[in-house]
């Protein structure tokens, strides 16, 4: 496999390899020095057109425990200000001799696109409302460490579905996965066509909650809001925030997660974000270990593979 632009694109089988060969990398991560050489040598570039906080340095940080250098690439002190196509960016980029890049723009498609000019591998960071598998693939790690398996679980995801990436790969993570996914958003933050979408649909969350096994909490992209499509956060909060009267009416076990950026006391109350059943946390943490992952299946080879401990030493 030369890139990772989606999570179709991998089928249950490619999204299984990825997450087993996560097991090894949390192991590494939970020595004294978290560092493998298994990249040595590899050059790993974030082209981040977008602001980001979690993926950047969390890929930054799985390249570096790889024993890959990086390269990050800041727009604001670019020649991209003086008007530079990305194609001539990623060409120049790329002329430096570089083996993987990181791409997250606003627009869909760019990973895609990049993915034609170079002949390095791409791994797409998030573009526009399009995919962000690697995000997918942290929430699916992570449920699967607490539950087992996903198939025949039930996963409510909740909020601003029309505008998430997120929604869009965790659905495809999911389902290839086995579980049943319900979405529970207003119409307006639905996207306008669901067709093809193997997904059920709610607009009454108290209903859907006691049912599932998993609540996934979206981000209310509060820079949308000035469209009109929520009469306000208020009333938001009201009918789809979890809120402390709400999180109770999941089942026991049943887990709350969230890919952050988190907008505290509208999509989810302060004290439900600090819950035990909360893996927010854990989604960070299990961010970088799936995403040294994919940097080795993309550029590693199977013999630097570090092994799974049998046992306490």
């Amino acid at each position: 496999m030369k890139d990772l632009l989606t999570i179709s694109a991998l089928g249950e089988a490619g999204i299984t390899e990825i997450l087993e060969l996560t097991d090894h990398f949390v192991e590494v991560n939970r020595r004294a020095i978290p560092k493998v050489p298994a990249l040595r040598g590899k050059t790993v570039v974030s082209l981040f057109y977008e602001d980001s906080t979690r993926t950047r340095l969390s890929f930054e940080t799985a390249a570096k425990r790889l024993g890959a250098d990086t390269m990050t690439f800041s727009v604001a002190t670019s020649s991209v200000k003086k008007g530079e196509s990305i194609r001539d960016t990623v060409q120049t980029i790329d002329a430096f001799g570089v083996d993987c890049f990181v791409v997250r723009h606003k627009s869909s498609g760019v990973p895609h696109q990049i993915a034609g000019w170079t002949d390095a591998s791409v791994v797409n960071g998030g573009d526009g409302w399009h995919a962000h598998p690697t995000q997918a693939l942290l929430d699916a790690y992570t449920l699967r460490t607490h539950l087992g398996s996903l198939r025949g679980r039930h996963i409510a995801i909740v909020g601003d579905i029309k505008h998430s990436r997120v929604a869009r790969s965790d659905i495809e993570c999911f389902t290839a996965l086995g579980a049943t996914v319900t979405l529970v958003a207003p119409p307006t933050l639905l996207p306008p066509s669901l067709e093809g979408w193997p997904v059920q649909v709610s607009h009454d969350l108290d209903a859907v909650l006691p049912t599932v096994d998993v609540c996934a909490l979206l981000r209310i992209q509060l820079e949308r809001m000035t469209d009109g499509l929520i009469p306000s956060l208020r009333e938001y909060t009201e009918f789809f925030g979890l809120t402390v009267r709400r999180a109770a009416l999941l089942r026991p076990g049943a887990l709350i997660t969230h890919p952050g950026p988190m907008n505290r006391g509208v999509e989810i109350a302060p004290e439900v974000a600090d819950a035990s059943n909360a893996v927010i946390t854990e989604q960070v943490a299990n961010g970088v270990a799936v995403r040294m992952a994919v940097l080795f299946l993309l550029l590693g080879q199977p013999s630097q593979l570090p092994p799974l401990s049998e046992g306490p030493e």
